[in-house]
């Protein structure tokens, strides 16, 4: 029975798993080595920075953001204390109820993701152009879209 659980088992579901990974981690390091030599952003400040720009006023509530940024609350408030430092967003305070708190994108901030946006985007078509087809872009976006539960990818385009 030990026998078993130390021998590793392949299949089609695991491979594609470790690949999907691997893949992953890739594509996020030279993503964010350019987004952080080119604009001094790393590429969860620059997610935030564009999840913000989307949202109604520029504005979402931290434990929303938190969420959307698959972050714990400790780790968008160390994210956030970065950015409100460059001046990139602000804290806002809801009318109604002192506890709740926003993360408001500023204007310099709104210019940043717009600047940001231009080459990010630049960088991510040329890192697909270079290992696939357009076909085989359409095959794996309609492919990871299955697992994802189809994202509206409307929402990744600069404001």
């Amino acid at each position: 029975m030990t026998r078993q659980v130390l021998i590793p088992q392949t299949s089609a579901a695991l491979d594609a798993w470790v690949r999907l990974l691997r893949s992953h981690a890739s594509a996020r390091r030279i993503l964010s080595t350019g987004l952080s030599d080119d604009h001094e952003l790393s590429i969860n400040e620059y997610e935030c920075l564009l999840r913000l720009s989307h949202a109604d006023q520029n504005a979402m509530r931290r434990i929303d953001l938190s969420e959307a940024l698959l972050l714990t609350p400790s780790g968008v408030t160390r994210l956030l204390e970065g950015l409100e430092a460059a001046g990139f967003v602000e804290k806002g305070t809801c009318d109604t109820d002192a506890r709740v708190t926003y993360a408001v994108l500023t204007d310099l901030g709104r210019r940043k993701v717009e600047e940001a946006s231009r080459t990010h985007l630049a960088q991510v078509e040329d890192l697909f152009d270079a290992h696939y087809s357009p076909e085989e872009q359409a095959t794996l976006a309609e492919l990871l879209g299955r697992l994802s539960g189809d994202v509206d990818v409307s929402e990744c385009n600069p404001g």
